[in-house]
């Protein structure tokens, strides 16, 4: 009987390639984390509202979510080198930008710029890998990529609160410049020159813009909904609603659509769909939050908030390769609500905090909220990936990635509409630095409670799905919200 072949190792040019990709993964998932952390400390610095400063976080993700698809498929067009090094040098200035900003609305616009290039990085990654290495050591690789994504997303509370304490909260943004120019670097001198994988392929310039005007329109519209903007924002989401409609008309019509409008035909391929965005829209709302109520309610410096904050992604970390590895054997349905169950009662308990709350408590949320998701994402990821066709698995990790981020976008612009029905309106016009610590404390309660109520929505959906063992593994994905 023969021998099964020994593991395949990567050459030094390989590891390089993966290195500079990984570098890409690492910023990405440093900065979903790292800017929550200094949110508290920007808005204090140019003495904004914080539904102001949350635009800090809503501009980056409207432009990230709009362009991920369209990123991906100018990397098939032009070529993957050239875009994804043209990624990293817009990132790159961007966060140079983000940290010389002089005003709040100078510091959003250059996050908008930092997004192009977060945009190019994020949908690049994956099919890079697949393209530059065989496919015996596509597993390793995704791995790496993966870990490295991780550990940005681990560290991004820890350096943001460290750098925000001791330095100040522009270094937040300036230290992506030296890994970017040093992965810039790495990345002219190794990564091959290889033909664009679709050259005659048209990209879907309208299709892009139109979901760039539609989310961000969306987003406004809930933000400003309680402000003194009412009637402006109810005229932004009824905008938001016809060029949704626009979207879908336009995808359907469209030779090479950005979307696959068809694969929503299956039910479990629409609510799990639905579900991974269900899931990052709680996280990303309790991590908006959470610096505000451990900076400003419980008086926590920025470095020590940041290390409890830590606990989400640990949580995350630590159940994500357990939940795909058992969906693998036993179905990814149990897994799935499981996960979203433990997250649900996590808000729950997250909800229970105010201004006498035992800070510790507070930790034990974060990490059972970390582990809830993390557990649940995995075999979401696997499900929607199994049901998809293998010819357009491609375009579903795209779709995967735009949804999580989508679920961003939404979990930010509607925590704080909650947030701002509970206070009133001088949530919007003042620094929550003036706002009574109780008052505060009460409306974050609200907020949290009703994203439980969102995740007990997304556990229910699932009952209505079909158990069905498919032949895609999780191994190598990244969990969820990175």
């Amino acid at each position: 009987m023969s021998e099964p072949p020994a593991r395949q190792k990567m050459s030094p040019k390989e590891l390089l390639i993966v290195l500079v990709i990984s570098l890409g993964s690492f910023m990405s998932g440093l900065d979903a984390t790292i800017v929550n952390i200094a949110l508290p400390t920007i808005a204090k610095a140019f003495d904004v509202s914080t539904v102001t400063v949350s635009w800090v976080l809503n501009a980056y993700l409207i432009v990230l979510v709009s362009l991920l698809l369209a990123a991906s498929r100018l990397g098939d067009v032009r070529g993957y080198r050239k875009i994804f090094i043209g990624g990293f040098v817009i990132f790159t200035c961007g966060s140079a930008l983000c940290g010389l900003a002089p005003a709040i609305d100078v510091l959003i616009l250059s996050r908008m710029l930092q997004a192009v290039g977060g945009a190019v990085i994020a949908a690049l990654g994956s099919v890079m890998v697949t393209s530059y290495l065989a496919s015996s050591l596509r597993g390793q690789a995704l791995g790496l990529v993966a870990m490295f994504t991780m550990l940005g997303a681990a560290l991004g509370p820890v350096v943001g609160g460290f750098l925000t304490t001791v330095l100040s909260w522009q270094y937040i943004f300036y230290v992506n410049v030296p890994v970017g120019i040093i992965a810039i670097l790495l990345g002219l001198h190794v990564l091959p020159r290889l033909d664009p994988a679709s050259p005659g392929a048209r990209l879907d310039v309208p299709g892009a813009a139109l979901v760039f005007i539609a989310l961000g329109t969306l987003v406004f519209g809930l933000t400003a909904l309680q402000g003194a903007t009412a009637t402006a924002a109810t005229g932004a989401l009824v905008v938001s609603l016809i060029f949704w409609a626009l979207f879908y008309i336009r995808e359907r019509r469209a030779p090479e659509p950005l979307i696959d409008f068809s694969l929503f035909s299956s039910r479990a391929f629409s609510i799990q769909n639905i579900n991974i965005m269900i899931v990052q829209l709680c996280m990303a709302g309790v991590m908006l939050l959470m610096p505000f109520y451990l900076e400003l309610v419980k008086g926590i410096p920025t470095d020590n908030a940041g290390m409890i904050l830590l606990a989400l992604p640990i949580g995350m970390i630590l159940t994500s390769p357990i939940a795909g590895r058992i969906s693998d054997v036993i179905g990814t349905k149990k897994p799935i609500i499981l996960g979203i169950a433990v997250a649900a009662v996590a808000l729950l308990l997250i909800s229970t905090l105010g201004a006498n709350s035992n800070v510790g408590h507070a930790e034990i949320y974060l990490f059972l909220l970390g582990a809830g998701t993390g557990f649940a994402y995995a075999p979401l990821n696997s499900a929607v990936m199994g049901i998809s066709p293998p010819e357009s698995r491609g375009s579903t990790s795209g779709l995967i990635k735009m949804m999580t981020n989508l679920g961003s976008s939404l979990g930010v612009a509607l925590v704080m509409l909650v947030v701002t029905a509970a206070v009133g309106p001088k949530m919007a016009e003042v620094s929550a630095h003036t706002l009574p610590l109780q008052d505060m404390a009460k409306a974050f309660d609200v907020a949290f409670f009703f994203l439980m109520v969102v995740e007990i929505l997304g556990l229910v959906l699932m009952f209505a799905v079909k158990d069905v063992r498919t032949d895609y593994s999780t191994d190598g994905e990244p969990v969820a919200g990175f």
